[in-house]
C-alpha cells in the first residue's frame, strides 16, 4: 500500500474517492465499531439509530452528500450514548458547547484542541 504523500490529505480508495473528506468523520464511525464490539451497543441497534437519523434527515429534505451522512453518524451516536446512559443530554450539550468555543478559539490553519474551549 502507498502511503500519501501528504500526510493530511483525505484517505482515497484504490479509484481516488475520497473515503473520509474529514478525520473526525473517520473517528466517529471508529467510535461506532468500538462500542459495537464492547458490547456497549448492538450492531442492530446501531443500524436502527443510524437509519432513523438518515430518515429524519431525509423527511428534513437534506441533500443526499457524505456531510448528511455523518451528521447522521453523530445524531445516532448522541442518540445511543445518551439512551445507554454513557453521556447524559446535559453533558453532551456542555461538551459540544466547549468544541464550539474551543474550535472559535483556535486560529485558523491550527488543530482545534478542547483545553481552549474551557471556561
Amino acid at each position: 500500500m502507498k502511503l500519501p504523500s501528504d500526510p493530511f490529505a483525505p484517505l482515497s480508495r484504490a479509484d481516488g474517492e475520497v473515503v473520509f473528506e474529514e478525520a473526525w468523520q473517520a473517528q466517529a464511525l471508529g467510535l461506532a465499531d468500538c462500542l459495537v464490539q464492547a458490547g456497549v451497543i448492538s450492531a442492530s441497534q446501531w443500524a436502527e439509530a443510524l437509519g432513523e437519523a438518515l430518515r429524519d434527515a431525509a423527511r428534513a429534505q437534506a441533500p443526499d452528500n457524505m456531510e448528511t451522512y455523518y451528521n447522521a453518524v453523530l445524531s445516532a451516536l448522541e442518540t445511543l450514548l445518551q439512551r445507554s446512559g454513557i453521556v447524559g443530554a446535559h453533558e453532551a450539550a456542555a461538551r459540544k458547547a466547549q468544541w464550539e468555543r474551543a474550535y472559535r478559539n483556535t486560529p485558523h490553519g491550527q488543530p482545534v484542541e478542547l483545553r481552549a474551549g474551557e471556561k
